[in-house]
């Protein structure tokens, strides 16, 4: 075969064919990166046919076999959901152990969960957490990278955090934790040429866009592609959009500094239900005047970001679902650089005191590197066992008269089986409805209801937004940032596809993710990029030093009309499983609120524990 027929995809150009370690490249951006038709093949059948899909450079340090969800932990559910365990195997061995509490799952949630149970006045209490994955946070996980000698992050997915309301449960939360949020301080900027805008965020710019932001428009039928600078300043003109759209996203931008006004008073009144009654795009197209094409050529991929589906799909209530801040609008955000990983990790400080070498303080619990040994020691009065697999929960006779539940486990390769006297089930509601063994009719059609859909949590490529953002001081030695300044850029990459009904989407958008090798992925990234930079001198050989693909086959809860507040004299899907324990076992997750974020995880969690507290009390 001919050179030319050997890389038709100009791999070699695009830095594809470089054998080398990409933690090498010197004075590089850094990018830390996060496909098919609905099919009957499982999801293991399409990687025996893609061969090695996950692939790929995957980070340094703690994080570096933890980079979204493992092909291990994929296949491990599916194993769950296809019926390996719905008996317990026969050589399950009984650990013999019996806790307070065990908690399943360790993201933002789970951990809280523990925090909260460990709070009681019983210092006696024993609490277990069992995590699925290489290392605790769940979707608070970072990737980290190291380049001209410098250690940078990237968030894996949950990214969004606000300053507190002062005196509000999560500020007392933070408090508890040691977090101090007051005390964030960024990268100054670095000469000799004059200061940029760059925001504290991966995002916090596409609603304040400073003029030295852009939107890019990709080129098609051979025509090369456009940058449009300052499209707001310019009152989007040069851009493709027709006359039409163009009124009605300037008559939005209009509007979009004013103080919004809730239309409705309180959460579960009138005027919520109307709301959660009807998608999203039907209440704009109605209220507010735009048209279809604009909502999904525009606005949904900022709702899908978010929500993981877009205006067609999710209740129109869901804006208004996630937990309340108290800052200023986007300026005032607080971001670390690898996103709420920071969070889960003051935590697991906080319940486990040498999880984390260095002191407990902000730069301390960032930087540090967690003391994996010390994690699951029979001293602590909170264990967190990694790599640990629930597949079966069950009580041990009907759940009213119960005393114990059962808890089984798999770890590298053999299954486990311990007692609790309480289960706080922090895991997705995707898997819990397979895990809960004695679960009764009403619990199995109210999960059935928590619709959830597939992310790429990328830095480049495929997607909607991405920025440079500066970083806090308190998690790198550079201090400084600068056009020389090595950097992650983040990106949020939802599967969605307007028009079709909300499951499918989801269905879709994991056999899309599943039968992705990484190799289209990072092709995919390296000519986008390619095409949109290479104007200005960059080369994705030289200047690309790592992509890291954070793949989540249920990133999202997708709430549609009807999950807050219920619909046709039926009780709201979340209000089932957050109403009462079933029997000693309780819900948390942010699937219970039906909006993902650090708020929704801790109140859900302190709900779960508090149902439970009085029966082991």
């Amino acid at each position: 075969m001919s050179g030319s027929e050997t890389d038709k995809y100009g791999d070699v150009a695009l830095g594809l064919k470089q054998r080398i370690c990409r933690r090498d490249f010197l004075n590089a951006s850094l990018l830390a990166s996060g496909g098919a038709l609905l099919s009957s093949l499982t999801p293991l059948q399409l990687l025996a046919q893609q061969g090695d899909v996950w692939g790929g450079y995957t980070g340094e340090n703690d994080y570096r076999d933890a980079n979204g969800n493992t092909e291990e932990v994929m296949r491990q559910g599916h194993t769950i959901r296809d019926g390996v365990y719905d008996k317990v195997p026969a050589d399950t061995v009984d650990t013999g152990e019996i806790y307070d509490s065990v908690v399943v799952g360790g993201g933002i949630s789970g951990l809280s969960a523990a925090l909260f149970f460990k709070n009681q006045e019983r210092s006696d209490r024993t609490c277990l957490i069992l995590e699925n994955h290489p290392i605790f946070g769940g979707e608070a996980r970072r990737n980290e990278f190291i380049v001209d000698g410098h250690l940078l992050n990237g968030p894996q997915g949950s990214n969004l955090l606000g300053p507190p309301i002062i005196g509000s449960a999560i500020d007392q939360f933070f408090d508890a934790i040691g977090f101090d949020w007051r005390s964030f301080q960024y990268q100054a900027w670095q000469g000799p040429s004059p200061e940029m805008h760059l925001s504290r965020t991966s995002y916090q710019g596409f609603f304040y866009m400073a003029p030295n932001f852009g939107f890019y428009f990709g080129g098609k039928a051979g025509k090369p592609g456009t940058w449009i600078n300052d499209p707001w300043g310019k009152n989007l003109e040069g851009t493709p959009f027709s006359p039409q759209m163009r009124a009605e996203l300037l008559n939005w931008r209009r509007g979009a500094d004013k103080d919004e006004q809730k239309p409705f008073r309180y959460e579960g009144d009138e005027g919520s239900r109307y709301l959660d009654s009807m998608t999203r795009e039907e209440y704009l197209i109605k209220h507010e005047g735009l048209s279809r094409e604009t909502i999904r050529t525009f606005f949904a991929p900022i709702m899908a970001q978010g929500n993981g589906l877009g205006h067609d799909a999710i209740s129109a209530f869901a804006p208004y679902a996630y937990g309340p801040g108290g800052g200023d609008g986007p300026e005032s955000l607080l971001s670390w650089p690898g996103g709420n990983a920071g969070m889960a990790r003051h935590i697991v400080k906080t319940l486990v005191p040498k999880s984390i070498e260095g002191p407990p303080t902000l730069e301390g619990v960032s930087r540090g590197r967690v003391n994996f040994q010390s994690l699951d020691q029979p001293e602590n009065s909170v264990r967190i066992r990694l790599r640990s697999t629930v597949v079966r929960v069950e009580h041990e006779r009907e759940p009213e008269k119960s005393n114990f539940v059962w808890v089984t486990y798999s770890q590298g390769g053999k299954t486990y089986r311990l007692k609790a006297r309480s289960v706080v089930m922090a895991s997705g509601a995707w898997i819990t409805k397979h895990v809960v063994r004695d679960l009764t009719p009403d619990y199995h059609e109210a999960l059935d209801q928590f619709y959830r859909s597939a992310c790429i949590v990328a830095n480049v490529g495929f997607g909607h937004w991405t920025e440079v953002r500066k970083n806090g001081v308190f998690a790198t030695d550079d201090k400084t940032i600068g056009p020389d300044s090595p950097t992650v850029l983040t990106l949020y990459a939802p599967f969605f596809y307007p028009g079709l009904p909300t499951p499918d989407q989801g269905t879709k958008g994991r056999m899309e993710l599943f039968s992705t090798p990484f190799v289209d992925y990072e092709r995919r990234i390296r000519q986008q990029f390619s095409e949109m930079f290479s104007g200005s001198g960059f080369d994705a050989r030289r200047d690309i030093a790592g992509i890291v693909l954070n793949r989540w086959g249920h990133a999202f809860v997708n709430p549609q009309p009807g999950f807050f507040f219920g619909r046709n004299g039926k009780l709201a899907p979340r209000e089932v499983i957050r109403s009462k324990p079933f029997g000693r076992i309780a819900f948390a997750n942010t699937d219970a609120s039906g909006a993902m974020d650090h708020v929704n995880a801790t109140g859900e969690a302190h709900r779960a524990v508090y149902q439970l507290w009085g029966m082991i009390s």
